[in-house]
């Protein structure tokens, strides 16, 4: 079993993602400790209202809402009976036994598992503290619970995880350090068969990961007219370096109406998937990251990475996210509004810069920042830009008015005669 604790900015919030899903049709209110209603009786506004006036007992606290999400093997079969025991259970050990909270089992995903909201605010007005309660308190209840129900282990859960979300074992392409070829083919072999991409685009955010492209060329070009199709290394600033080689020169013959093929293959495919990747949104989004940098470090934790669109002006227009647990790839937009670039930024509280903003926030989600690879133990790095001279200049600080030496010389009078 595996435990995860969040803490939303409000109880509203964290209530409304749960009744969401419960509209939707993937989640039920399966129990309610301490309410005087049973929890198919109770609705939105009793629920909220249980919470708020025990919020209210203690105006200081910054942090009064509890989020909890409980869980379990891909081959566990729990009845809802043994899963509010297990709820139960594990809230008495965390010491919110005498909390008021909520059970909701959530059907969204591969694996079981449930959602507790509580708060972490008691009936005299103290709050239960929550230093530590992951590391301590729930990690003590969790592996009690493991033995006593006979439940897969929370580490032998991850490793079995990361066994089926393996990242490509495709070296990533080096230009003038390994044969381009074959380190294009090794990609190639890689992605093209496993990955659910409807669109050349959509492709390239994959095969980006691996400083590939592959290109069709300018319009008006003779490879473009023709339906060609070739394949360029890119630099770590996305820039094409090389020399192209031919879809057509490969031997597995990767070209244009091969990958069109796909397209409508993988447009099927990858529609089952949409479900897990929402969920995997929803459940950040609880508590909105403050930035687009966060958003996009909080999904890599998840597998899935985020590929920034934006426009010469450094205005993002656009969203695609790369789904490593079921490899499929999505446009924001294809999700949901809300998932696309304008929902999230509008979700998450962000504004657009424009250039002659705040550069230093904007930086954070420049196209050349390196994206992080599928691999789950390779640490992102860092390169510095060199800094250009029509960045110092705009970013000099006016300290005073300089005027030239010889402008300053005051004209002699002419002595009169």
């Amino acid at each position: 079993m595996v435990a995860k604790i969040t803490v939303p900015n409000s109880i509203k919030r964290a209530l409304n993602y749960n009744e969401q899903k419960m509209k939707d049709g993937v989640a039920e209110c399966i129990y309610a400790h301490n309410f005087l209603k049973e929890a198919e009786l109770l609705n939105f506004y009793e629920k909220l209202s249980r919470f708020e006036n025990l919020i209210s007992l203690n105006k200081r606290a910054s942090t009064n809402t509890v989020h909890i999400s409980l869980n379990f093997g891909l081959n566990e079969q729990i009845e809802k009976e043994k899963l509010t025991e297990i709820a139960s259970v594990y809230m008495e050990k965390i010491g919110f036994a005498d909390q008021p909270y909520l059970v909701y089992q959530h059907l969204d995903a591969g694996h079981p598992h449930i959602h507790i909201v509580t708060t972490n605010i008691q009936t005299d007005g103290k709050r239960i503290s929550l230093h530590n309660l992951g590391r301590n308190e729930s990690t003590k209840a969790r592996k009690e619970i493991e033995i006593a129900y006979k439940l897969i282990r929370a580490e032998e859960q991850r490793r079995q995880q990361s066994d089926e979300i393996r990242p490509l074992n495709a070296q990533r392409i080096n230009y003038g350090k390994s044969p381009t070829k074959r380190g294009i083919i090794n990609v190639l072999d890689a992605v093209l068969p496993k990955y659910k991409y409807a669109s050349l685009a959509e492709l390239n955010a994959v095969l980006k990961l691996y400083n590939l492209t592959a290109d069709r060329g300018n319009e008006e070009g003779i490879i473009f007219r023709k339906g060609g199709l070739v394949y360029r290394v890119l630099d770590e600033r996305g820039n094409k370096i090389g020399v192209p080689i031919k879809a057509s020169s490969i031997y597995s013959k990767p070209t244009l109406s091969y990958l069109e093929k796909r397209f409508e293959e993988n447009e099927i495919l990858k529609k089952e998937y949409r479900k897990n990747l929402k969920t995997s949104i929803d459940w950040i989004i609880v508590k909105p990251p403050k930035s687009l940098l966060a958003f996009k470090e909080a999904l890599q934790k998840e597998k899935i990475n985020l590929v920034i669109r934006q426009n010469d002006n450094g205005i993002v227009y656009g969203l695609t996210y790369i789904d490593h647990n079921t490899k499929s790839v999505f446009n924001g937009s294809d999700i949901g509004k809300e998932y696309s670039a304008k929902g999230i930024l509008d979700k998450c509280g962000i504004k657009q810069l424009t250039p002659d903003q705040d550069k230093s926030i904007q930086s954070e989600i420049l196209p050349e920042k390196k994206e992080l690879l599928p691999d789950s133990d390779l640490q992102q790095e860092h390169t510095q830009d060199s800094f250009k001279l029509p960045d110092i200049l705009m970013a000099a600080k006016e300290e005073y008015n300089y005027l030239p030496y010889e402008l300053r010389k005051q004209k002699k009078k002419k002595r009169k005669s």
